[in-house]
C-alpha cells in the first residue's frame, strides 16, 4: 500500500470518528440544570418532568426602588428568579432584592449604609444557603465598613424556566461532550452505590426518591459536593447572626435556606444550629419545614439542580410572608 492510500484511510477513519462524535454530541440533551451541565450527565435521566406552576405576574416580579422599599431582601441565587418575593408583593408590601455577589459581606455599618442609599423601610430579609452562611457571616463579622452604594436591579436576575425546556441540538457542547455523557450514564445505570463525577457533581440514592422526584431515574438524585465540603452551620453560626442582628437599627429576619443534601439524606447535618434557629427568633425554621415538605411536594428541589424548584419557591414565599406579617402586620393596601 502506498502513502497516499495510507493517508486516505488514515484520513477517512478520523473523519469517521469525528462524524460519530459529533452526531452523539449533537442528539445529547443539551443540559438545563447546573449538576447535569457540570457532571456531564444526561438530562434525559434526570431532568424533572412534572409542569412548573404558572408563573407569578410581571408586575409581582419586579425589585422596588431601595427609597420606596418596605422590605430590603439580600439573597443569593435562591432569590434571583423573586418567585419567592412575589409572594410578598402581591400581599401589597414593596420589595428590592439585593445580593451577596454585589454587597460582598453585612459589615458593622450596614443599616447606615443602607438609610445613605435612601432606605427607609422597616425590614431586612437576609437570605444564604446554609453551605454559604458561616463564611458569610464570619467574615461580615471581621468586616467594619460597606462598600460601594447599593444598585437594585428592578428584572430578576435569572429568569426561571417556564416548563421542561426543548433547547434543541446541542451545537453549542465540545465535540466530547456527546461520548464523555454517554460513559458516565453507562456507569451511573450499572451502579448500585453512590458516584461523583468531576468535583461537584454527586449521584446519591435517595430514599423513597420515586416518591419525591419526577426525574426518569428517581431512585437516585444529583446533590452538589459543595453542601458537604464546607461543613455544617454551628451554633457559633448562629452567635454571630444574633450578634449582628443586635447591632444593627434595622431589623433582620434570617433566612437560611437548608442544603438538598440536608434535606434529602442528612437532616441532622447542621442539627446543633437548627435548634439554636428555632429558639432564637432570629428567622422561620426551613429545616423542618424542608424536611415535611419534601413528602408533600414533588420536586421540591430540582432533581437536576441545586436549589428548589418553582413550586418549592412558591412554598417558600408562603413561609416567608407569615414570618414577615408577624413582624411587620398585614399591608394596608395589598
Amino acid at each position: 500500500m502506498n502513502n497516499a492510500a495510507i493517508w486516505l484511510r488514515t484520513f477517512l477513519v478520523g473523519f469517521l470518528i469525528v462524524s460519530a462524535m459529533l452526531v452523539v454530541t449533537l442528539f445529547t440533551a443539551v443540559p438545563y440544570g447546573d449538576l447535569t451541565r457540570i457532571g456531564r450527565l444526561s438530562d434525559d435521566e434526570f431532568g424533572w418532568r412534572q409542569p412548573a406552576p404558572a408563573a407569578p405576574p410581571a408586575e409581582a416580579l419586579v425589585s422596588s426602588p431601595l427609597k420606596d422599599a418596605d422590605i430590603v431582601v439580600v439573597g443569593d441565587s435562591f432569590s434571583m428568579t423573586l418567585y419567592w418575593q412575589s409572594t410578598l408583593v402581591r400581599a401589597g408590601y414593596k420589595v428590592a432584592t439585593l445580593y451577596w455577589g454585589q454587597v460582598g459581606y453585612l459589615c458593622g455599618d450596614f443599616s447606615q449604609w443602607l438609610h445613605n442609599a435612601g432606605f427607609r423601610g422597616k425590614l431586612v430579609i437576609a437570605e444564604s444557603v446554609e453551605r454559604l452562611l458561616d463564611e458569610r457571616v464570619r467574615k461580615g463579622a471581621e468586616c467594619k465598613t460597606m462598600g460601594k452604594p447599593p444598585e437594585v436591579k428592578p428584572a430578576p436576575f435569572i429568569r426561571p424556566l417556564a416548563g421542561v425546556p426543548d433547547l434543541g441540538l446541542n451545537w453549542t457542547a465540545k465535540l466530547t461532550t456527546g461520548l464523555i455523557t454517554w460513559q458516565n450514564m453507562r456507569q451511573v445505570r450499572a451502579a448500585h452505590t453512590d458516584l461523583q463525577f468531576g468535583d461537584e457533581t454527586q449521584v446519591r440514592f435517595v430514599p423513597d426518591g420515586c416518591k419525591q422526584f419526577s426525574h426518569r431515574m428517581c431512585d437516585r438524585a444529583l446533590f452538589f459536593k459543595d453542601d458537604l465540603n464546607n461543613g455544617p452551620l454551628t451554633t457559633q453560626t448562629l452567635d454571630l447572626m444574633a450578634r449582628f442582628t443586635r447591632s444593627q437599627t434595622v431589623p433582620i429576619l434570617w433566612m437560611v435556606i437548608p442544603n438538598k443534601t440536608t434535606v434529602y439524606l442528612d437532616p441532622d447535618y447542621s442539627a446543633a444550629f437548627v435548634k439554636g434557629l428555632r429558639d432564637s427568633g432570629l428567622g422561620p425554621d426551613l429545616f423542618g419545614y424542608a424536611q415535611a415538605a419534601r413528602h408533600q411536594v414533588v420536586d421540591l428541589y430540582f432533581p437536576n439542580d441545586t436549589h428548589f424548584s418553582m413550586h418549592g419557591q412558591y412554598a417558600l414565599g408562603d413561609i416567608m410572608l407569615k414570618a414577615v406579617q408577624t413582624r411587620l402586620g398585614t399591608p394596608s393596601a395589598p
